[in-house]
């Protein structure tokens, strides 16, 4: 099986079986969705929804972040892994799309990420969730699979990223990066994958086969 075999048959047997799917984060516009995934690094999206929707009621746009107390802040973010950090970043983040960018979030990958706390995969989750640009954010889960499934041979995100972008159509991207995210957190899980579930086997390098 060529690469290019091995991407088609399981692109074709996601865009089969799942189909359209969309961001488990909850948000309303540009600027919810960067801070949600900003609070998601190394946290669950479930944890994430239970705190933003009082964050967003106090804070509804990045004039109020930008103008808040760290102590304000931590309040509300204290049940996220590494508030005291993330903290920081937010209001930082929120004062600099006052001063750059008129409060708006940029749509490019250089202006995203000169953000502070806006790292590659958080950029490419707002420009494809947010703005619809096909691009492949990569996280612990995108990697993981990637590599299982043969999509990929590498332990860097930006290799793998290149990779994915190189052999997933563009029109594909977006729904691509929820699929193989989607597989990671439910099915092919990083300790115990459930390869009793998994319908991507005959693909799997993990059980052996090539």
């Amino acid at each position: 099986m060529t690469l290019a075999e091995r991407y088609k048959n399981i692109l074709n047997y996601f865009q089969q079986h799942v189909g359209k799917v969309d961001s488990e984060l909850h948000y309303s516009n540009e600027f919810e969705l960067l801070v949600a995934v900003m609070l998601s690094a190394q946290c669950t999206d479930k944890r994430v929804n239970m705190v933003t929707p009082s964050l967003f009621k106090r804070f509804p746009s990045s004039k109020e972040l930008s103008e808040a107390t760290a102590t304000e802040v931590f309040s509300y973010i204290k049940s996220i892994s590494y508030p005291n950090a993330k903290t920081t970043h937010l209001i930082a983040m929120a004062k600099l799309l006052e001063e750059r960018f008129w409060g708006k979030v940029p749509q490019t990958m250089e202006e995203l990420t000169s953000l502070p706390g806006v790292g590659r995969k958080t950029a490419n989750v707002v420009l494809a969730v947010a703005f619809g640009i096909g691009a492949m954010p990569v996280d612990t889960h995108v990697l993981r699979v990637s590599n299982r499934i043969g999509l990929a041979k590498s332990d860097s995100p930006l290799e793998v990223e290149k990779r994915l972008v190189k052999y997933i159509p563009k029109e594909m991207l977006i729904d691509a990066h929820h699929w193989l995210l989607l597989h990671g957190r439910y099915v092919c899980l990083a300790r115990k994958p459930k390869c009793e579930e998994c319908n991507l086997f005959q693909w799997c390098k993990k059980v052996g086969v090539k």
